[in-house]
């Protein structure tokens, strides 16, 4: 095992009910680690009270938040020192932060009265693989006349930098696109796309959630001007994320009520849930070395396994650079909701896509946007491996999948 973690440590925050359960679905949620649950006990027993409030409790509270928020800018290379330095807003989660950061970047006339009539509002320009909390934030500003165009992904599923010049306008108010895709784990040429907005002076906002605590991640050195994560995607608490905003970018505020973390976002911080994120990440940067290589042999060990069992498999993205613990695999020739269906009732865990897309029985727009081939597009399931995934674990889930596959391949037969 990796670090201080192990498997009964990892195991005990997981379900009981069934003891057989494999879970490889950690793009989706991970397990919180021990020590991130330890370092928020001790919050809690302080106990560190509401840092808004003026006397000695709140300034005890405000102490340790605003530690925590440094540290966290700090690790994810944002400089938060001096005139320059950057900011880091604590919100719920990904989602909010995307929702602040494309919102905020849109400006306070993105309320403007929809419909198809009158001038456009803006135009913005998203990569077409970005996350459901990006591509709603869109459906919302295109219903209130923005005018959107999408940045297609080569046929890997990196997207096309070299296309952006010719979609950027004099009225293009933002560009968003991924650092690392969610689904097939691979990652983006964000220096490249960033270099091209700095250029045009346009503000370029990266959802980071499945790279930060995963991969070495840089503010300054990505160019962007935001970038969001979320603590519940590399084994810290929910209901905590992050936006990093670049120290000379306005954002405009989404939410009113308070004066917390410059207005951008008002409401009481938790300061237990910040000092979880930070623990989480500290974590991450003492083991990521050994994390990473050790994921990456497990994961790529279980696609040679897979393609050997079931010689039909397409590994999709596998040409590209790709998150160490991501496997997006299609199980060409099965259908992808049958053989999802009967993984969980045989204990392995895993998914058909973004979990925040996971009712929907549609294909991946990722996978679409990547113009694979129908009986990819019906067989692909997501597999994501975590800090405490074992090899025991992992051989185990590759026999079940292989026994389920050959199953439902002689049914499909017969």
């Amino acid at each position: 095992m990796v670090g201080s973690i192990g498997p009964s440590e990892y195991h005990a925050n997981m379900p009981t009910a069934r003891p057989e359960l494999i879970y490889l679905d950690h793009n989706a949620t991970t397990p919180v680690r021990p020590e991130v649950v330890e370092a928020m006990r001790d919050c809690y027993a302080a106990p560190y009270l509401n840092p808004a409030s003026q006397h000695e409790f709140g300034r005890r509270a405000r102490r340790v938040l605003e530690a925590a928020r440094e540290k966290v800018g700090e690790l994810v290379g944002a400089n938060m020192s001096g005139r320059d330095a950057d900011r880091v807003v604590f919100t719920s989660g990904g989602t909010e932060a995307n929702n602040l950061a494309l919102l905020g970047l849109a400006g306070e006339d993105h309320f403007s009265s929809p419909g198809n009539s009158g001038a456009t509002t803006g135009h913005l320009i998203i990569s077409a693989i970005e996350h459901p909390s990006v591509t709603a934030v869109t459906d919302h500003l295109a219903a209130h006349r923005w005018s959107v165009d999408r940045l297609g992904v080569d046929r890997g599923g990196v997207i096309r930098s070299a296309d952006l010049p010719a979609l950027l306008r004099p009225g293009t108010r933002l560009v968003a696109a991924m650092l690392a895709n969610n689904e097939t784990g691979v990652i983006q040429p964000m220096t490249e796309l960033a270099a091209i907005c700095v250029e045009r002076r346009v503000p370029l906002h990266t959802d980071a959630a499945q790279a930060v605590g995963k991969l070495p991640v840089h503010f300054r050195d990505l160019g962007v001007a935001t970038m969001s994560f979320a603590a519940h995607k590399f084994h810290g608490p929910l209901g905590i994320g992050a936006l990093v905003v670049r120290h000379d970018v306005e954002l405009a505020p989404q939410l009113f009520g308070g004066f917390q973390q410059g207005g951008l976002r008002p409401g009481t911080e938790s300061v237990a849930l910040a000092v979880g994120m930070l623990r989480a990440l500290e974590l991450w940067h003492s083991e990521c070395d050994d994390r990473n290589t050790r994921l990456t042999n497990l994961r790529n060990e279980f696609e040679r396994a897979i393609r050997g069992g079931w010689p039909a498999a397409v590994v999709i993205g596998a040409a590209a650079d790709r998150l160490p613990n991501s496997s997006n695999i299609a199980f060409v020739g099965l259908d992808r909701q049958a053989l999802f269906i009967a993984l969980d009732q045989a204990g392995v865990a895993c998914s058909t896509g973004s979990a925040c897309a996971s009712g929907s029985s549609e294909p991946s727009p990722t996978h679409l946007a990547m113009g694979l081939d129908a009986t990819v597009l019906g067989s692909a399931l997501r597999f994501s491996l975590g800090a405490g995934t074992t090899d025991a674990e992992l051989n185990e889930a590759t026999r079940r999948i292989l026994k389920i596959c050959n199953d439902l391949g002689s049914k499909k037969v017969g």
